[in-house]
């Protein structure tokens, strides 16, 4: 595997494009939109100086990742003799199945097609293809560069050598992959959404405010970030998405959202990305909070 294309350069596309191209494989990084690519690509430079600001890699080293992206706003041209393609798109169950159809059409019969998906079933996915034993899931943390976590998913018709395959290559990237069956929310988003969605319930049933809350989940139970600061930086909008497709996948009330949340992405505060969600980023990145309705 030399040759990886990875569609969408917002905040998981680029970070990704980031890790495999640091990593010595050629990368095209390929979104609809010029204005996301440019931002892409700054955001990426600018993690890499802070590599290098730290030792942690050398100039030469930043150079050399940068030199092997390649940008594309045309999805035919950036696909072309690639050996892997991993979509990072919107968490949009449609807006998947057309990209993998798209990519179905235009990719070569030997290239796999990986998703990027934190809750999306990867069988269904793979419905959208004539290639369902090539299609996989890999589940990124973010921040990418620093996360070490990649959940492997497997759909119902994955086969084992492209299962490998995409094991050998996450390792290769620095990474620790770890193998999860096709269910709704697979590990991480199953146990993590519920735990946000819960701490969402105590901030609208009043038990605590914000910073209260977050605080509990810090100090006593040593999160690096409380669950609502961690809902604001994943997005509030994401949060969501990821909770309606475990709530239709199990229909199980206990994945039903809060009625808060719901109301939250309604009026557009989205957390860090809008400049508001539980806190405030309007001002500066620090957090503050902007819960004067539960006092």
């Amino acid at each position: 595997m030399k040759n990886i294309a990875v569609i969408g350069a917002g905040t998981m596309g680029n970070g990704i494009a980031h890790v495999i191209a640091q990593n010595g494989f050629k990368t095209n990084l390929i979104d609809i939109s010029q204005e996301a690519l440019d931002k892409g690509l700054i955001t990426i430079e600018k993690n890499l100086d802070r590599m290098v600001a730290k030792e942690l890699i050398s100039e030469m080293d930043k150079k050399s990742a940068l030199g092997n992206i390649t940008p594309y706003t045309n999805l035919a041209d950036g696909i072309k003799k690639v050996d892997l393609v991993i979509e990072a798109a919107t968490e949009n169950t449609a807006l998947k199945l057309k990209i993998f159809g798209e990519l179905d059409e235009l990719c070569q019969p030997t290239t796999i097609l990986a998703t990027n998906t934190s809750s999306i079933s990867i069988t269904q996915i793979a419905a959208a293809t004539k290639r369902a034993d090539k299609v996989i899931g890999m589940h990124f943390m973010n921040p990418v560069p620093i996360m070490q976590l990649v959940e492997i998913i497997r759909g119902y018709n994955t086969s084992d050598e492209v299962t490998d395959t995409i094991m050998n290559l996450s390792t290769r990237l620095g990474k620790t992959p770890t193998e999860v069956n096709d269910y709704p929310g697979f590990v991480a988003n199953r146990i993590l959404m519920p735990m946000i969605n819960e701490a969402i319930e105590t901030l609208y049933n009043r038990v605590a405010g914000v910073n209260e809350i977050d605080t509990v989940m810090k100090l006593g139970m040593a999160h690096p970030m409380g669950p609502l600061q961690l809902a604001d930086f994943i997005g509030l909008d994401v949060c969501l998405s990821i909770l309606n497709v475990m709530y239709d996948g199990f229909k199980n009330p206990k994945y039903a959202p809060c009625p808060l949340l719901v109301n939250m992405v309604t009026a557009g505060k989205l957390g860090v990305k809008s400049g508001e969600g539980f806190y405030d980023y309007s001002e500066s990145r620090k957090a503050e909070m902007v819960s004067k309705q539960f006092k």
